[in-house]
């Protein structure tokens, strides 16, 4: 399945995708990352903390490890997820009972297409493994960009643990990344799963999704001011980070 190009279609599919699949994304994710998904977020982690917000959005929080992690490390900031997948939610919330963090993280049902926040209202806002849902050809992607900036205080960071694609040039390190996710990620997570069009889309759009330079481009032209980037895993995912 590839994502649609109607908006009311775009958000209404990606919402089937990710109400369906929560039951065992969390270790789908760590299969095809080989756990290093749980080590780059905390990595994300110390960037979204770095300059010791006092408020912190993580948008499509999913089953919440990032606003999780952050309430957990950060002294006194105030951690809010918000998700448009109620199932995920519910996971977050198991969890955060579970940690011992329900008291200091928040998390809501919305649309980052019309986030109920004010004008700079976060000190830093995340993103952990959805920010190509919101962006990989999605015609909603210039609101999601302009809104992530609207509650984005001057000054602030907006922290991004994203897959990736190598730098064109690098044969048997594009090869490799083509093979494992075309056919390794769609067939054990269809497998593991049980869900063949959710795993379908998910392989094409990390398959299709920007290079590290093509989104800090986007990133740039969406009005951040400077824009970051560290590749991990030869350029399987990179870390972003974008100043307000």
């Amino acid at each position: 399945m590839s994502a649609p190009t109607n908006e009311n279609s775009t958000r209404d599919s990606l919402h089937d995708i990710f109400t369906a699949v929560p039951p065992r994304y969390d270790l789908i994710n760590h299969i095809f990352t080989f756990g290093l998904d749980s080590c780059w977020r905390r990595s994300a982690v110390a960037r979204c903390l770095a300059d010791k917000p006092e408020k912190m959005l993580d948008i499509c929080c999913g089953t919440g490890d990032l606003s999780l992690n952050i309430a957990r490390e950060g002294k006194g900031v105030e951690v809010t997820g918000i998700d448009f997948s109620r199932p995920m939610l519910a996971k977050a919330q198991q969890k955060a009972h579970k940690m011992g963090l329900a008291d200091r993280v928040s998390f809501l049902n919305g649309d980052i297409a019309s986030l109920p926040f004010a004008d700079g209202h976060f000190d830093c806002v995340g993103v952990s493994f959805a920010f190509r849902n919101l962006t990989y050809n999605n015609p909603l992607a210039p609101k999601y960009l302009a809104e992530i900036l609207r509650v984005l205080c001057p000054g602030g960071r907006f922290v991004i643990v994203e897959s990736s694609r190598p730098r064109a040039g690098l044969w048997p390190v594009e090869w490799l990344h083509y093979v494992y996710v075309r056919y390794l990620v769609y067939g054990i997570g269809w497998l593991v799963s049980g869900n063949r069009e959710a795993y379908r889309y998910l392989s094409q759009s990390a398959l299709h999704f920007y290079t590290a330079e093509e989104l800090q481009k986007l990133l740039l032209d969406a009005g951040f001011s400077k824009v970051s980037f560290n590749r991990l895993l030869l350029g399987a995912a990179a870390i972003h980070t974008a100043i307000k």
